[in-house]
């Protein structure tokens, strides 16, 4: 029985910020058909690290791994990236650089982690249509975003673009606008539906032609 797992931070774990409204857990539970399972191990303001630690809680019968994090780690360097003082672009340039550094050994830590389990990984973008967002920080985003997109591209790990699908001023909670609102949970929920049918198809496919 396929067994979905999600891991990560509140783009997944979003079920306080939608009150009276689905979560992307009952949103994917919804859309998965009957004979798959669905489980949230991700938590609310978790980093990159910490999906280490959400792996402890892993089912034994776990078939498919998907991931969202960074915001967190963007949050945290959210800071320096608006207030932080230089003398030359340069200097800007360098220090966004040991930023991005930083994440990147984590985010691949984070999913050499995974893979060594040998179960299908997805693995989540940023997103950044946040309302209120400003052009800085968009710009820090992308910083995050260029590293995600790279080692999923070098783990050959399906990418699940939440810039894309949470575009809309609706798709965010009132509650607090980083996290998704219950219209934005729906079109999570339907995109890590297609991806690990996918997975599924291509997986079953390998048996048979083996």
């Amino acid at each position: 029985m396929p067994h979905v797992v999600l891991l990560g931070d509140s783009i997944f774990d979003n079920a306080a910020y939608v009150p009276g409204g689905p979560s992307v857990l009952d949103h994917l539970q919804k859309h998965l058909l009957p004979s798959w399972r669905a489980t949230l191990l991700a938590v609310d303001g978790a980093v990159t690290e910490d999906v280490a630690r959400q792996l402890r809680g892993l089912p034994d019968d776990a078939t498919h791994l998907v991931v969202s994090t960074g915001g967190n780690d963007a949050l945290g360097a959210r800071s320096w990236i608006l207030h932080e003082p230089a003398d030359s672009v340069a200097e800007v340039l360098t220090a966004l650089n040991a930023i991005r550094e930083t994440f990147q050994a984590a985010y691949r830590a984070m999913l050499d982690r995974l893979q060594a389990l040998h179960k299908p990984v997805a693995v989540c973008t940023i997103y950044d249509a946040i309302p209120g967002l400003s052009p800085a920080e968009r710009a820090g985003l992308a910083l995050f975003n260029e590293v995600i997109l790279r080692e999923a591209s070098r783990a050959i790990a399906p990418v699940i673009d939440l810039r894309l699908a949470c575009n809309d001023p609706d798709d965010f909670s009132p509650l607090s606008p980083i996290e998704p609102s219950a219209t934005g949970g729906g079109k999570i929920a339907r995109l890590i539906r297609r991806v690990v049918a996918e997975q599924d198809v291509s997986n079953l496919a390998a048996r048979i032609y083996r």
